[in-house]
C-alpha cells in the first residue's frame, strides 16, 4: 500500500511538516515523487518511520538516529529487541515508582510507616535508568564496566542527606564557576575552588579518584553535547571554561 504525505500524516500521527523535514534531512525519504509532485511513501517507509517513532520515544536525538539508521550495519530486527529491552526497563521502572507512589499515599493516610530509603528507592531508580539510556554506553566505554556499576551501587545506597549534599554542591559549582569565568582565568584562585568543589561533588559518586579520569571527564564535558548543554545553558563557554580549569588542576 502507498501513501501520500496527508494519508502518511493521519495514519503515524506525525505532522506533515515533520514527514517534509524528514525528507530534507535524508533520514525519511519518499519511495518515489509522483507526476503531480507529491511524495509517495511504501512499506518500507512506513516501516523506517515506525523505527524513527520507536527511537523518538526513547529520547534519541534525530542526529543519533541518522547515523544509527543509516549504518551499514543497522539491523531492523535486532533494534526492534533493543527497543523492546529499553521499554520492559522503563516499565519496570514506572512500576517502582507507582509502587513508592502508592507507599506515600498509605503513609500519608496512616495506613503504614516508610523509613526514608523507600522515601527515595523509586525517585533513584528512575534516576539511574536516565541516566544509562543518556549517557551509558559513552560512559562504560571511557571508564569500564567495574567503575560504572561501583558507581551507581554507590548512588542507588545513597542516603537522603547524601542526596541533598550532592545538589547543594552542584548548585555551588555553577555559581563558583560563572564567578570565575567573569574573571576569564582558569588558574584563578576562584578557578580552582571550582574544581576543588566538582571533585568534592564528584567523590560522592565514585568509588575512587584518578587526575587522568577528571580530566577524562572535563573533556567529555566539551566533546558531549549532552554534557556542554548541562553547563552551558547557564552560561555558553561554561563547560569549555570548566575543562580548561580541570586540566590545569589536574595537570594531565
Amino acid at each position: 500500500m502507498e501513501y501520500t504525505v496527508n494519508k502518511l500524516a493521519m495514519l503515524s500521527g506525525v505532522s506533515k511538516r515533520t514527514l517534509r523535514f524528514y525528507d530534507e534531512i535524508g533520514l525519511l525519504k519518499p519511495a518515489r515523487v509522483n507526476s503531480s509532485g507529491y511524495r509517495i511513501y511504501g512499506v518500507n517507509e512506513v516501516n523506517q518511520l515506525q523505527q524513527i517513532l520507536f527511537f523518538r520515544a526513547l529520547d534519541v536525538s534525530l542526529d543519533e538516529i541518522k547515523s544509527i539508521m543509516l549504518s551499514d550495519q543497522f539491523d531492523a530486527t535486532e533494534a526492534l529487541k533493543t527497543h523492546r529491552a529499553n521499554l520492559l526497563s522503563r516499565k519496570m521502572q514506572l512500576e517502582q515508582l507507582i509502587k513508592t507512589v502508592d507507599k506515600t499515599i498509605e503513609e500519608r493516610e496512616g495506613k503504614t510507616i516508610m523509613n526514608d530509603q523507600e522515601k527515595f528507592e523509586g525517585l533513584k531508580k528512575q534516576l539511574l535508568e536516565e541516566n544509562e539510556e543518556k549517557y551509558g554506553l559513552h560512559i562504560r566505554e571511557k571508564y569500564g564496566e567495574e567503575t560504572v556499576e561501583k558507581s551507581n551501587k554507590r548512588f542507588a545506597e545513597m542516603t537522603q542527606e547524601t542526596h541533598e549534599r550532592a545538589n547543594r554542591l552542584a548548585t555551588e559549582i555553577v555559581t563558583l564557576l560563572l564567578e570565575a569565568m567573569d574573571g576569564g582565568d582558569v588558574t584563578s584562585n576562584l578557578a580552582i575552588q571550582t574544581v576543588e568543589k566538582h571533585k568534592e561533588w564528584l567523590m560522592i559518586y565514585w568509588p575512587s579518584y584518578s587526575k587522568e579520569a577528571h580530566a577524562g571527564l572535563g573533556d567529555m564535558y566539551v566533546a558531549d553535547d549532552r554534557f556542554k548543554d548541562y553547563y552551558d545553558r547557564h552560561r555558553v563557554g561554561a563547560a569549555e571554561f570548566l575543562c580548561a580549569a580541570i586540566h590545569h588542576f589536574t595537570g594531565v
